[in-house]
C-alpha cells in the first residue's frame, strides 16, 4: 500500500476546511497509508521561506516521489495525475510526498527537490482550500487507478 504524506505549511482554522480534509483523508486511507503533516508558518520574516523550506525538506520521507504545488508548475487533468502516481509506484516509489507552502509560496530549494512541480489551476486559491483540493485529487487519482467509479 502506497504511503501519502501531505506536508502543509500553516494550520487550518476553519471548521469547513478541517471537515473536508478529514473526509478525504478517511477516503484516502481505504487505498493508501495517508497523513497530513502541518508545519509552522514563518510568513512576514525576512528568512521565513528559507526556514519553512528547511522544515519541509526534513519532513520528506526518504525515497519519496515529491510533488510540490506551485503556481509555475505543470497543470494536468485528473487522469494525468493518476498516471503520474501509477508511474511513480511502478518505478519503485512506495511513498509520495505532496507539498503545499504558505501563502508566500515555496523556497526554490523545495521546488528543486521536487520530482514534479504541479499547479492546481492558473487561478489563485487560498492555500487552505488547496489542501482540500489536493486531497480530493489524490483520492480521485487513486480511485481511477483502482478502477473505481468515483471518477466519471
Amino acid at each position: 500500500m502506497v504511503r501519502i504524506r501531505l506536508i502543509a505549511v500553516g494550520r487550518l482554522k476553519e471548521k469547513f476546511y478541517i471537515g473536508a480534509c478529514e473526509e478525504y483523508l478517511k477516503r484516502l486511507r481505504t487505498m493508501a497509508n495517508a497523513e497530513i503533516l502541518e508545519l509552522p508558518e514563518e510568513s512576514g520574516r525576512p528568512d521565513g521561506l528559507r526556514r519553512e523550506a528547511a522544515r519541509i525538506l526534513d519532513a520528506i520521507p526518504k525515497q519519496s516521489y515529491v510533488i510540490a504545488l506551485c503556481i509555475e508548475g505543470k497543470t494536468m487533468d485528473s487522469p494525468g495525475l493518476a498516471r503520474v502516481l501509477a508511474d511513480a509506484q511502478n518505478r519503485g516509489y512506495s511513498q509520495i510526498a505532496l507539498i503545499i507552502g504558505s501563502s508566500d509560496g515555496l523556497d526554490d530549494s523545495v521546488k528543486q527537490r521536487a520530482d514534479l512541480r504541479l499547479s492546481m489551476s492558473p487561478m489563485t486559491f487560498p492555500h487552505h482550500l488547496a489542501r482540500v483540493m489536493v486531497l480530493e485529487q489524490v483520492y480521485r487519482a487513486l480511485s481511477i487507478n483502482a478502477g473505481s467509479k468515483y471518477h466519471k
